[in-house]
């Protein structure tokens, strides 16, 4: 049976919907096999939200040939404020995987039930690309419809059916679900159930409860239902493997391998090159230019960089499957599939080894702790390793003009495409040895406390930092970026009056240097308890903000995550009068790794200037609960020592 036909006996025996185009929506009851449930008395109203969650239901059929989804939210306008964050309800899908279906839209009003579908009269169906101005062109569809006439006091019940088969995916399942709601929930069920024999795995995270397992018909059920339930809030400032509370995931795969294999041979189609492509004659020249592999695949990845443009096409198949590199260089332009096939394609004329590799932008701290799935990436890089070491190449970066930018990415994990699979491997993001920004001020202040001082302010920055402020020049006008460093910079200290902005840009080394001239008052004031005047320098706080304290909930004693990796300087030089006779600093000096972190300070005078200086630099990902809540204490009396210059009394 073709894969049309079988997606059509799905929609007819399991959604149980007349027929309907995926670019339209349908109408009508939900299938035969959803349990709609009653809906449930409200819970208490002390303390709740202008919405109250009645029911928060959701009903699942993993299949090889199409998963059916069934979702209803009942919920209750308690207060005015409500009103307004109910202007319409709407579905978005992708008309090339998804067929969906408003099953219920109505008010329940004193008893009574406002039907506010009416088979689609008043529904609004349109190709809107809301994420055009992202660079993303995914030709998903959105159907809305006003909730008007809404009253406080009211019910609003709404469920939909979603179909979803993507050919790509070959026939595996997957679910999310999470609780998710603001207060209590009258009620919240989740059912998912799948053909007995199938290989679906499921976990839960902290916060979810344990969910019971049955069989019926043939069918493996997964079943959480409860009453007056309400969602965990994640701990603050903890690594996202432990933020991850209420969720619940389900996966036909049964290892990353199977995902590694099946994702394999999309990429090495893509990648194949026609004999007359204008690519190949791109990598002669780089070829031409140098024997050494790692010049070379940098080489390639500022030729992708520079010579196409991001745009994501998530139409057709374009979810999944990368466009094919010549299409890509004709066009100029591709999402991060697109860029990562072109990488590959020039790096196998160029005799580099290369290979895809799959991550999670943004997510991919714990994704090895959850069932195996393609929902778990949302990127792909290219790794090319020579000898032991490896580089990592990002076609959608802009502006790298450093092999430094080559290091390891903060994705935390990736799984490498290979035609006889891989697993998950670890990403270890390497310490900053050098500064991504290092600033110092030097004041000339030795016409005395009266006069002001002239300011000299040097800023450095290097790796991704240059290549962001690059990247700000070269969008700007040169008006409009000195307009927006003078705001930036003419506040600290007690007031900058900047007289001059002088830019520099060193792709090698990777710098970029921002000078600022201009005058400063210093602010001295008298100390009434010692009878003289005193300047406090603003590098005094620089150590890290305490860690917060967390309320009850899961997870609560999760480790917390540091920024890493990170590394800070802050100078502060002053010109004293009369080469600083009479004149003493006092501030901190020395070295303390307190919270994650390396804090190196020194505060000293010589020659008549006044030198302080902080370096702080994060030593590891995260700490544990027990260190951060021992380390509090010593970041608090790190942040009260006072850097200050007296003068002569």
């Amino acid at each position: 049976m073709s894969l049309r036909l079988l997606l059509s006996s799905i929609l007819a025996l399991i959604c149980a919907l007349p027929a309907f185009a995926a670019d339209k929506p349908a109408y009508g009851p939900p299938p035969s096999w959803v349990d709609v449930a009653p809906i449930p008395e409200a819970p208490p109203q002390d303390g709740a939200p202008a919405i109250q969650l009645l029911l928060d239901d959701h009903q699942t059929r993993l299949d090889p040939a199409g998963d059916a989804v069934y979702s209803r939210r009942v919920f209750k306008v308690l207060k005015p404020e409500g009103l307004a964050s109910v202007k319409s309800t709407s579905i978005i899908w992708r008309p090339d995987t998804d067929t969906v279906a408003f099953n219920t839209l109505a008010i329940i009003r004193a008893g009574k039930t406002i039907d506010l579908l009416q088979g689609g009269k008043d529904m609004l169906v349109l190709r809107r690309e809301t994420n055009l101005e992202q660079a993303s062109l995914d030709g998903r569809i959105t159907a809305s419809r006003p909730i008007d006439g809404l009253q406080v006091g009211d019910i609003v019940d709404f469920a939909y059916t979603r179909l979803h088969a993507d050919p790509v995916a070959q026939g595996h399942s997957f679910d999310a679900e999470r609780l998710g709601f603001a207060g209590v929930a009258g009620r919240y069920r989740v059912i998912v159930s799948w053909p007995k024999g199938d290989p679906v795995q499921w976990k839960t995270t902290a916060g979810f409860d344990d969910p019971k397992l049955s069989e019926k018909a043939g069918r493996v059920i997964l079943t959480l239902d409860k009453s007056g339930i309400q969602a965990p809030k994640p701990p603050i400032a903890a690594p996202l493997r432990y933020r991850r509370v209420g969720l619940m995931e389900a996966s036909s795969f049964r290892t990353w391998n199977e995902i590694s294999k099946l994702m394999a041979p999309l990429f090495a189609k893509a990648a194949q090159l026609s004999p007359t492509s204008p690519i190949k004659a791109e990598a002669a020249i780089i070829a031409a230019q140098t024997n050494d592999p790692k010049a070379r695949a940098f080489a390639a990845l500022q030729l992708v960089e520079e010579k196409t443009r991001y745009f994501f096409l998530g139409m057709g198949d374009g979810g999944y499957v990368p466009a094919k590199a010549d299409d890509t260089w004709a066009r100029r332009f591709g999402n991060c599939k697109a860029k990562t096939a072109l990488l590959l394609a020039i790096l196998k004329e160029l005799k580099v080894p290369a290979e895809p590799v799959l991550v999670n932008l943004g997510g991919g701290d714990g994704i090895n702790e959850l069932p195996p799935s393609l929902a778990a990436f949302n990127h792909v890089i290219v790794r090319v390793k020579i000898g032991t070491d490896s580089y990592w190449l990002d076609g959608t970066r802009t502006g790298d003009t450093n092999p430094q930018a080559m290091q390891p990415p903060p994705h935390r994990w990736g799984l490498p495409v290979r035609a006889e699979g891989a697993t998950l491997e670890p990403i270890f993001e390497r310490q900053i040895n050098v500064p991504t920004v290092d600033t110092t001020l030097r004041l000339d202040a030795s016409k005395g406390p009266d006069a002001p001082a002239g300011a000299h302010m040097v800023i450095t920055m290097s790796g991704i930092a240059a290549t962001s402020m690059r990247a700000s020049v070269a969008r700007a006008p040169r008006a409009d970026f000195e307009r927006a460093i003078r705001q930036q910079y003419s506040n600290i200290a007690g007031g900058f009056d900047i007289d001059e902005v002088i830019w520099k840009d060193e792709p090698t080394p990777d710098r970029f240097t921002i000078v600022l001239n201009g005058q400063m008052d210093i602010d001295w004031r008298t100390n009434p308890d010692l009878g003289m005047l005193e300047y406090r320098v603003a590098t005094a706080a620089a150590a890290p903000r305490p860690y917060p304290k967390r309320e009850p909930g899961p997870n609560r004693d999760a480790p917390y995550a540091v920024s890493y990796p990170s590394y800070i300087r802050s100078r502060t030089e002053i010109v004293l009068p009369d080469g600083g006779k009479g004149y003493s600093v006092r501030g901190p000096n020395g070295t303390e790794d307190v919270g994650g972190y390396e804090i190196v300070s020194a505060s000293v005078l010589a020659g008549g200037v006044a030198r302080f200086s902080v370096d702080q630099r994060s030593l590891t990902p995260e700490i544990t609960f027990a260190a951060a809540m021992a380390a509090d204490v010593a970041i608090r009396k790190l942040r009260g020592v006072d850097s200050v210059v007296r003068a002569p009394s």
